[in-house]
């Protein structure tokens, strides 16, 4: 079985300090995948003139806690809105961690059919290859223009930046919006996390002083003084 599909969620299953997969003005990775319903299609063959792409499962509450503002994107025009579903995040008894694509197959659909997602979503491999070659993050977000180049990324989905970006980049202007972290409520937490069923709390609740560190403090840290890139409909990879 493969390494990626942890059982228990530890802060070493993650890099939190360095950032991989693609920048803005690089090439966004392209990927025949499965979608949720049986047709494969590739990931950056979208209408509109931008596709927002967010990584997620059933188990990542901080997936689950954007998913109704990140729906709403649809009603943008010229706009594809999709998830890519990768591994589990906080793996439980009642959701274990995949050990075929069938069980991913299977959470897909359950985000799609039970969590009512509005989206396309794109089920990544066994393996999540699409997954590493983002960056792994289990909520990262991407904005990608027709000439398939990453214009907006952010290791942790804000959806307030993700939409102002978009907005943005639809007006016809270059964006270079900051995406800080912000931790989603508690009763979002406790409410993913008891669906994913004994283990997954405690191995959040392990982890949770890594990640304020790490993530709130850090990484936000790391935002406010760093430099901005900027991307647009225009830019070219």
């Amino acid at each position: 079985m493969s390494t990626y599909n942890y059982d228990e969620f530890s802060t070493e299953d993650y890099d939190f300090d360095t950032v991989s997969g693609p920048v803005v003005a690089d090439k966004a990775p392209n990927f025949e995948l499965e979608t949720v319903g049986g047709t494969t299609r590739a990931l950056l063959d979208f209408e509109g003139d931008f596709l927002v792409l967010e990584m997620g499962s059933i188990t990542c509450p901080l997936f689950q806690g954007r998913r109704k503002i990140m729906e709403s994107l649809d009603r943008l025009d010229n706009v594809s809105n999709a998830v890519l579903y990768v591994r589990e995040a906080h793996p439980g008894k009642n959701i274990p961690s995949h050990k075929s694509f069938e069980d991913k197959q299977a959470c897909a659909t359950r985000l799609k059919v039970e969590g009512k997602e509005t989206r396309t979503v794109f089920i990544d491999d066994f393996d999540g290859s699409a997954h590493a070659a983002f960056g792994g993050m289990p909520n990262a977000v991407f904005i990608i223009n027709k000439n398939g180049c990453v214009v907006f990324r952010s290791e942790w989905n804000n959806p307030s930046a993700t939409r102002k970006a978009l907005v943005a980049l639809l007006a016809g202007r270059k964006v270079s919006a900051k995406s800080y972290f912000r931790p989603v409520t508690p009763a979002t937490v406790f409410k993913t996390l008891g669906r994913a069923g004994n283990g997954s709390a405690a191995d959040f609740f392990k982890g949770l002083p890594s990640l304020i560190w790490a993530n709130l403090v850090k990484r936000n840290l790391r935002l406010l003084f760093g430099k901005s890139v900027t991307g647009s409909g225009h830019t070219v990879c």
